[in-house]
This record gives structure tokens, C-alpha cells and sequence, in this order.
């Protein structure tokens, strides 16, 4: 076993704000929006080196400064649930106080993304994913759940580091207009999200609480059939961010794109 690698390994995972990277496109997303990554490895660097070569030549020259081979098998004592790609690195987490910095920062080009106490990491990388690709300006989240969880970095395939993503308390909300979306608000074909709004999801299963639904400047509806009881969250946030979207002029905003990784 390459005992060294394995030991700055285990004591790099240990350094407060260390990120999990699990997979080429995390780590691809990762080196691509200017994150901070401190160590990869992965159990062959000439696939990696070529799959790079094939998806993401901007990140090649990195990915061969940065990329150490180690076997499979000892990888695998240290991500255990090893991604097919078979690459890991760790990177660190942007700041609290950055993230805060660029949620606060106005006149803002795009929305937040609120959460309120969300429960599946799943569901919250896939909103990520959805808000660097409509270019929101970020996605904070209330409750318990951990928004950096390394389910939720390999959920957003690293798409963390392309906007800003934080855990607030309600009072600490970023400023903008509130636009939440519940059941008894108004359709939302009838109004426009501005720049600066702030978009608020509840749970699937209970919606927004009521202080949040207190604090709401706007309640908004999206159209459902009868006997339907809830879309997903990230569906949810994507027709929220698409109806932000949709309200622009063409050009501005993000570009065009098919479906893929």
C-alpha cells in the first residue's frame, strides 16, 4: 500500500471544510468554476487523463498536475462506495463568509434558491445542479440537513462551485422580495419573478412553514391536476427557475443546451 498517500488522505478529509469529490464530473465542475481542489486520486490516471481528453479538455492540463494513481483496491479503503469513474479528490469548501457575501450582494442578476428544512440529500444536489445551470445566484437551505453532505456534492455533481450554496436561519435570508410557492397562492402565470427574488420551497410532504409563509411577499402557485398530491422538489424549482427565466429577454441568462452530464 502506498502508505503516504493513503496518510495525507486520511488527514485531509480530517481538515475542517473539506470536500468530498466522488466521480469525474464532481471533480470535473469542481476545477472548471475555480474550487480549491487539494488532492486527487484515482485508480487509473490514463483513463482519467482520456476521459478528460473526450469531455472536458479546459480541465485536462489540471487534472494531469493534480491526478496520482493508486490501486483500486486501496482506494476503495478510503471511498469505499467508489465512483464507476473510479476518481476521488477533496477540495475545500468555498467560506460561510463568501457565500454569504455573493447571497447578499445587490442588485442581484439572478434568484435565490431557499429550501426550508429539506430532508432527501438527493433531492437537494439536484436542485443545486438545477441552479448553476439556470445561473441563479445560489441556494441556501434551513434546517438540519448539511447542503455540502458528500450526497449532496456527488447529487449537484459538483456543481456546488459554480454558485453559491449555504445553510441560514429564516432571519438570515438574503434580501429580495420573497416569492413562496404554496398550494393557496396565486398561478403563477399571472405574475413575473424579478432578478432580486427570492424563490422558497417547502417539503413535498408539508409544504412551507407557517412563518415562512408569514414572512411572504408573494404566495405563488404552480398549476396541478386534481388528485395529484405533489410534484418533486427539484421539478418544482425548475419550473420556478425556468418561469424566472422565461420572463427574460433571449440572450440574457444561460445559454442553450441539450440534456447530458
Amino acid at each position: 500500500m502506498n502508505e503516504e498517500l493513503v496518510r495525507a488522505w486520511r488527514a485531509g478529509v480530517q481538515v475542517p471544510g473539506t470536500v468530498l469529490l466522488d466521480g469525474f464530473h464532481a471533480l470535473k465542475h469542481a476545477l472548471r468554476f475555480g474550487g480549491d481542489v487539494r488532492q486527487v486520486l484515482t485508480a487509473d490516471r490514463a483513463a482519467l487523463l482520456a476521459l478528460a481528453d473526450e469531455l472536458a479538455g479546459d480541465v485536462r492540463p489540471a487534472l494531469d498536475g493534480l491526478a496520482v494513481e493508486l490501486s483500486e483496491a486501496e482506494l476503495r479503503t478510503l471511498v469505499p462506495r467508489l465512483h464507476p469513474t473510479g476518481v476521488a479528490a477533496l477540495a475545500a469548501r468555498p467560506t460561510a463568509a463568501a457565500n454569504l457575501a455573493a447571497l447578499a450582494r445587490l442588485p442581484r442578476p439572478a434568484p435565490v434558491v431557499l429550501l426550508e428544512n429539506p430532508r432527501n440529500l438527493g433531492n437537494v444536489g439536484a436542485v443545486i445542479r438545477l441552479a448553476a445551470g439556470f445561473g441563479a445566484t445560489g441556494v441556501v437551505t434551513t434546517g438540519d440537513l448539511d447542503p455540502w453532505h458528500p450526497t449532496v456534492v456527488r447529487g449537484s455533481a459538483g456543481l456546488h462551485f459554480a454558485t453559491a450554496v449555504e445553510r441560514v436561519a429564516l432571519p438570515e435570508l438574503p434580501a429580495g422580495p420573497l416569492y413562496v410557492l404554496d398550494p393557496e397562492g396565486a398561478d403563477i402565470r399571472t405574475l413575473a419573478f424579478p432578478d432580486d427574488a427570492v424563490l422558497a420551497f417547502g417539503t413535498e410532504r408539508h409544504g412551507v412553514s407557517a412563518e415562512l409563509r408569514a414572512r411572504a411577499d408573494h404566495l405563488v402557485a404552480v398549476p396541478m391536476q386534481p388528485g395529484v398530491s405533489s410534484f418533486n422538489l427539484a421539478t418544482s424549482v425548475a419550473m420556478g427557475l425556468f418561469h424566472w427565466m422565461s420572463g427574460r429577454p433571449p440572450g440574457q441568462g444561460a445559454g442553450l443546451s441539450g440534456a447530458g452530464g
